[in-house]
């Protein structure tokens, strides 16, 4: 809601239609509920006429003789024109006149910023005023501005369209630039083309997501606790008790130690050797 002005005075806004009771007049000229003409009766008539039906006596053509009444519902009248006034401020597109300014003698990489910012504008569906401003003597040589302006038409082809051509005015000369029909067509919201476009690139790249993250064929899987048993047909081991290799190395060290010790005892001594 706007503040209101500080020591604002004036009377507040009313709507200046004059209905029922607030018509002065002694006679109207009546229209009737479904537009007929029904002819100029008194203004008390008139009313009575408006409230046998629950509707509103309202003074259409005030400036006319005998002033021009209508009979309806004045309340639905007002909403209605609201709506059809909100409707066409919906419908609206404000431009807004932008202004920027050059000299004859710009260095090419202001003039290149200078068109960046042109074209900005008219992308952004703005009008663009272009002055070139004159000091001293460079008034004596427009011919300067104007092939300038030329200039800057050509590179913004695509996007602008030449609204008033070079003019000057005193020192200034200016050219008014305005957004070209593409620019104007340009929707804010992308088309179902480009969404199913977008939508398959989504896709293209979770599929290749995917496919980075599980393993290639042919390639070495990561093992699991099941790849640590034995394949099938490879020589499984007897049960708890079979011998690793360590086990089997003592098991041969001991039995050789056993036979070497009955050997010793089978063989003679030298003392039991006879003589």
């Amino acid at each position: 809601m706007p503040v209101p002005r500080r020591f604002d005075r004036r009377p507040p806004e009313r709507d200046q239609t004059r209905t029922n009771d607030r018509i002065r007049v002694p006679e109207v000229r009546l229209v009737g509920e479904d537009g007929k003409q029904i002819g100029v009766i008194k203004t008390s008539e008139a009313l009575a006429y408006a409230q046998e039906r629950d509707l509103d006596l309202v003074e259409v053509a005030p400036d006319a003789r005998p002033p021009v009444c209508r009979v309806l519902d004045y309340s639905k009248y007002k909403y209605e024109q609201a709506q059809k006034q909100k409707a066409a401020r919906k419908h609206q597109q404000q431009i807004t006149i932008r202004e920027i300014k050059f000299r004859p003698k710009i260095a090419q990489n202001d003039y290149d910023t200078k068109k960046g910012h042109v074209r900005r504008f008219l992308k952004g569906k703005d009008r663009v005023k272009v002055t070139i401003m004159f000091r001293g003597r460079e008034v004596t040589h427009p011919e300067r501005g104007t092939a300038l302006l030329e200039k800057l038409a050509t590179e913004l082809a695509d996007v602008a369209l030449v609204e008033q051509t070079p003019l000057q005015d005193g020192r200034n000369m200016t050219m008014m630039l305005a957004p070209s029909k593409s620019v104007l067509s340009e929707d804010e919201h992308e088309t179902p083309k480009d969404a199913a476009a977008g939508t398959s690139t989504d896709a293209n790249r979770t599929k290749a997501t995917t496919a980075e993250a599980s393993p290639a064929e042919g390639s070495a899987a990561p093992l699991s606790p099941a790849a640590a048993t034995p394949a099938e047909g490879s020589a499984a081991p007897a049960g708890p008790a079979a011998a690793t290799p360590a086990e089997d190395s003592a098991e041969s060290t001991s039995d050789n130690g056993h036979q070497n010790g009955a050997a010793d005892e089978a063989a003679p001594t030298p003392s039991d050797a006879p003589a």
